[in-house]
Formats: structure tokens, C-alpha cells, sequence
């Protein structure tokens, strides 16, 4: 699948079904993600895997009910680490980590559709219990969680924005 192809098939998918991501497809995503640009190549972001299933069902109570998040075989946690931005003094910190951070979960979730894998971009959860169920280091803050796995479900595609909407042309 080349990257056009998955750009356009790519969609949020809430039910996964009971199957192990071969390790070989999974270590193509984290590749992936790793090529991800940063600002000035710092990198300032973490990526914590998370397959324990203990782990997964605090996560649902972290992310607002969340219920899918257990059913993923893998949920990938993104996370800025604002030291590695210190170079860039508070916007590295506040900000661009998290951009950082941000594109390399983009970049997961296009590697997984093009093995055939689904995701769900998850952002809406408590941050605090989030990294106490995963027992994340203090410096990495929780951006997205990343939830993989094959599709149980084809969802309904949403309609896009018109360009015209869109884009504003000066």
C-alpha cells in the first residue's frame, strides 16, 4: 500500500478483534514512528507499549470509558518529553515536544493501515492516571494513546472538510 492509499483509508476503529500483531508488523510501526520529523531532530518524545491487560482496563478508566482501549492486543502511549526540548528553551518544552510527539503517532497509525491494522487516535483522558497505570517516568507526559490491533468492525467513513473550507489562500 503506498502512502496515498493510506492516508485515504485510514479511519478510527473501536472494535478489535482477539488476534496478536506479528512482531515483524509492529516493529515496522515503531520504525515508523521513529522516522517521524522532530524539531531540530531532539526527539523529544517516548513511546511506551503497553500489551498487559491489567494495564489496558485501568487505561479504560483513565481515558473516560474508554472500553476498546482492552480490547486492542496493543496500546501504544505517546508521550512529549520536554527535556529533550530544553535546547528550544519554554517553546521546545511546552510545545514542540508535544508536536514531536504528535507526528510520531501519525505516522504509527499510517504504518499500521498499511499492514492491514486498525487505531484509534485516543486523546481524551486524565494525564495524571494515565501515567500512574502505565508508572511513567515524571518527564514523560502523555499526549495519545495509540490502541492497535486488527479490525473488528468497518466504520461508516465521516465526511472530510471541503478544501475550499479548508485551505485560505493570502
Amino acid at each position: 500500500m503506498n502512502v496515498f492509499d493510506a492516508i485515504r483509508t485510514r479511519q478510527s476503529v473501536r472494535a478489535f478483534l482477539n488476534k496478536e500483531i506479528e512482531p515483524e508488523k509492529l516493529r515496522a510501526i515503531l520504525e515508523s514512528a521513529n522516522q517521524a520529523p522532530s524539531a531540530g531532530n531532539l526527539q523529544a518524545y517516548e513511546i511506551h507499549l503497553i500489551r498487559d491487560a491489567v494495564t489496558k482496563q485501568a487505561l479504560v478508566a483513565a481515558a473516560l470509558d474508554q472500553r476498546f482501549l482492552v480490547q486492542a492486543p496493543v496500546v501504544l502511549i505517546f508521550c512529549a518529553n520536554a527535556a529533550r526540548g530544553s535546547k528550544y528553551g519554554e517553546r521546545g518544552t511546552q510545545l514542540y515536544c508535544i508536536q514531536d510527539a504528535t507526528l510520531a503517532v501519525a505516522y504509527a497509525q499510517l504504518a499500521a493501515t498499511a499492514h492491514g491494522l486498525a487505531t484509534c487516535w485516543v486523546g481524551a483522558f486524565d494525564e495524571e492516571q494515565v501515567a500512574r497505570t502505565a508508572r511513567l517516568p515524571a518527564s514523560h507526559r502523555p499526549v495519545a494513546l495509540l490502541p492497535i490491533g486488527y479490525p473488528a468492525e468497518t466504520p461508516r467513513r465521516t465526511p472530510r472538510r471541503e478544501l475550499e473550507d479548508l485551505v485560505h489562500q493570502h
